[in-house]
Parts: C-alpha cells; sequence; structure tokens
C-alpha cells in the first residue's frame, strides 16, 4: 500500500487500542442525585484520560455508573486520580472502585440475538431458568434494559453466541413452562425498520367475535359458535364455515348493525398501540374475516389506515344470509396484507402481523414480523412469537419500544395510557 495513501495512516491511539494496553475500570453507586455523572467525568477530564466505555443505570433510586478508561498519560499520576476519585466519591457520599486491567470488552461473539421476555408477574424463579438455558446452549447475556414495568414486565436480552434460531427453540419450550411469554429476533436494524402493522379483528383487535354478536340477536349463537371454534382451531374450511354461519342470519333486520357496534369491545392496549405505532411513522391496518358493517366503524374509530373484511348482503332491510363480494379468507388476508404492503410502499420484510386464529396463518407467516396473540395451539406452534398476556400494546415491547416513550408521548398531547 502506497504510504501516502490515507487509508495507510495509523489510526488514533483511541482506536487502535490493543488487548495488551493497561485500562481503568472506574466503577461508582449509590444514592442518585443531579450531577453525578458530570461530577465524575469533569473530576477525569483533570488527568487527560480518554474514555473507552461508560453505562450507567438507576435501579429504585439507586444509581451504578461504570466507566473504562485510558490511564493518565503522566506515569505516575494514576495514583492521584485514585485519591481524587475517592476523594470525589466521598464528599458525593457515594462508593467507588477501580480496577486495573488489560484491554476492552471482549468482542460480542456470532449470532446475536434479543430476547424480550414478557411477564405479568416476571417471577425470579423464569428469569433463573430462562437465562440457565441461555447458558446452557453456550450463549452469552451481553445486556439487559427494562422495556416496561406496566401493565406487565418486560425486559430486553441482548444475548450472542448462537444462532438466532437455536435459541428461540430452547427458550420456547422454557418459556412455556415459567408461563411467561418470550420472543427471540436477530439483532439488527430490521427490528425498527418495520414500518406497517396489520392485525386481525375478532379476538384480537377486539375481544369479541362479531359474527357471535350479529348471532345472539338472531337467536342461533351456540350454532354460530361451535362451528366458528372449529373453523379457528383449523378443523373447517374458513370459506365454508363463514358461509354456513351467515346464512344462519338470514332475515335478521340490518338494523342491528348499530346496536352490535356498541357492544364490541376492544382489547386492553388496543388505542395505545395504534396510537404510539402512528406517531412513530408506522401505518396500521387491520383485515378481518368478520364484516365491513363492523370494520368501518373501527376504522373511523381508531384512524386506521387499512382495511379489508367480508360484507353482509342486505335486502330490504334484512340480510339475505349472504356475503357479497371477495372472502377475506386464510389465503385472503395474506393477500391483503401484501395489497397494504404495496400502498404503504412497505416490503413485507417490513410488516408485523398479528392474529389469533388458523386462518391468520397465512398472513402471519408471509409478514416480517408475525405475532400469535393469545392464539390458538395450532397458531401459537406455527407462529415466530407468542403473546398470551391480555394486552395488545405488548406488541410495542417486540418492537424495542419501551413504556416510557409511550408515557412521553402521552404526556405531550394529553392523551390518557391505557
Amino acid at each position: 500500500m502506497d504510504a501516502t495513501d490515507p487509508a495507510a495512516e495509523p489510526l488514533p491511539a483511541a482506536q487502535s487500542r490493543t488487548a495488551d494496553e493497561r485500562t481503568l475500570l472506574v466503577k461508582v453507586f449509590g444514592k442518585d442525585r443531579p450531577g453525578i455523572t458530570a461530577g465524575l467525568f469533569t473530576m477525569l477530564s483533570d488527568f487527560g484520560v480518554d474514555v473507552i466505555d461508560f453505562e450507567q443505570m438507576v435501579t429504585r433510586g439507586r444509581i451504578t455508573l461504570c466507566t473504562l478508561v485510558t490511564p493518565p498519560h503522566a506515569a505516575d499520576a494514576e495514583g492521584e486520580l485514585r485519591v481524587a476519585v475517592h476523594r470525589w466519591a466521598e464528599e458525593m457520599k457515594l462508593q467507588t472502585e477501580i480496577i486495573s486491567g488489560l484491554g476492552d470488552n471482549r468482542p460480542r461473539r456470532e449470532g446475536r440475538s434479543h430476547v424480550t421476555v414478557l411477564g405479568h408477574p416476571l417471577t425470579a424463579a423464569a428469569v433463573a431458568a430462562l437465562s440457565g438455558r441461555i447458558s446452557d446452549v453456550g450463549a452469552n447475556i451481553d445486556r439487559v434494559f427494562r422495556l416496561a414495568k406496566y401493565p406487565v414486565t418486560a425486559v430486553e436480552l441482548t444475548v450472542s453466541g448462537v444462532p438466532t434460531e437455536v435459541l428461540r427453540t430452547e427458550l420456547a419450550q422454557e418459556a412455556a413452562a415459567q408461563r411467561v411469554d418470550v420472543a427471540v429476533a436477530e439483532a439488527g436494524l430490521h427490528r425498527r425498520a418495520k414500518r406497517l402493522v396489520v392485525m386481525d379483528v375478532d379476538s384480537t383487535l377486539i375481544q369479541d367475535e362479531v359474527i357471535e354478536l350479529f348471532a345472539a340477536h338472531a337467536g342461533c349463537e351456540q350454532e354460530v359458535a361451535e362451528v366458528t371454534a372449529a373453523a379457528m382451531r383449523g378443523e373447517l374450511d374458513f370459506a365454508e364455515s363463514l358461509r354456513a354461519r351467515v346464512a344462519l342470519l338470514a332475515g335478521l333486520d340490518a338494523g342491528v348493525v348499530e346496536k352490535v357496534r356498541t357492544e364490541v369491545r376492544l382489547t386492553p392496549g388496543a388505542r395505545t398501540l395504534i396510537r404510539t405505532l402512528q406517531r412513530l411513522g408506522y401505518q396500521v391496518g387491520i383485515v378481518s374475516g368478520g364484516f365491513t358493517q363492523v370494520t368501518d366503524h373501527l376504522v373511523e374509530l381508531l384512524g386506521l389506515d387499512f382495511a379489508a373484511a367480508n360484507t353482509l348482503e342486505v335486502a330490504d332491510g334484512k340480510f339475505t344470509g349472504r356475503v357479497t363480494g371477495e372472502i377475506v379468507d386464510r389465503a385472503g388476508k395474506a393477500r391483503w396484507l401484501a395489497r397494504f404492503a404495496e400502498q404503504a410502499r412497505v416490503p413485507l420484510a417490513q410488516t408485523v402481523a398479528i392474529g389469533d386464529g388458523a386462518n391468520d396463518l397465512d398472513m402471519l407467516n408471509a409478514a416480517g414480523l408475525g405475532v400469535a396473540f393469545n392464539a390458538k395451539p395450532v397458531v401459537q406452534e406455527a407462529a415466530e412469537v407468542a403473546v398470551n398476556l391480555p394486552f395488545l400494546d405488548t406488541v410495542l415491547y417486540l418492537l424495542g419500544i419501551t413504556r416510557e416513550e409511550v408515557e412521553a408521548a402521552d404526556e405531550l398531547d394529553g392523551t390518557p395510557t391505557e
């Protein structure tokens, strides 16, 4: 290489540091108060050290601050630095420790993953079991970060050392045994690149099955519920089951739509999920095997960007017992996801799909991230991620969005957080 080539110039000292060079690890801990971080680094600056790394966390009002620095340039100044740090810590009523060693943190190993753990509550036994599994497969927990403390406890672990798929399989088994939810995703910027979220409606966005609400007014609720359950378990073809259930509504006064709309109950966290995603620049849609007579109302109520559903045919003010147009079934949901992505100019790899029934599986598999939300067993087994907590906004944590970010945004516009 030509010596005049800029690429041949030596890197600055801070970038060319090797594992053989001495470093000092300065640890400070005690009661948190404003000015601790500034005070420590102001004092260290008097000795001309370079900062290699530092991390800080506060738990229940107690601060832990660690910084890795180079020794002072003057050979005889390290002792003075140690005395100065201890004297400053005493004045601040803090404890401190300075450890001499070599080099920086060890390089992160290949096979890096984000592991999101959701518990309600999150027990020590669950954390012990999950961290034990991570260790057993030869992986290492590099960092831990809390995403939420309410309404669930959510923590994110950065793990390295094994392929994401291996880790996902191991932790899925342990999560089921510990009754917590665990989502394992490959580390990288692609997680934050998701820009379109599409969800099922019945038993996902809302707590109800809309056709059963209509059936209750028609006096055939039990018959419809039995067919619905079989379809959601994957035991019946969805389109066939839809036609059979809708036929039972023949003759029902279409004016019942207004009553059914008032009976629909949003899933806890639904408003927070949608509002937060849209503030962050996501587009949000719904695709339903239910009916436009209800989904149109949800679009208006929640300000959704996209929607697709079946339409109950009406003649002379009564339901005919048929649906009109293209049936939104299992394959149809995946097609609508692709259409929404095209309209939003978002690649499928940057989409998230959420659903609970067998007719959602094609959509979940087609999306960049498929989330089974309080889903039937067949769906949980097939989906990439399963959430079994009753709060829809827990999906935010799977995307790395914290509860504090949600609440801060709500305070800015005065919107109450669910």
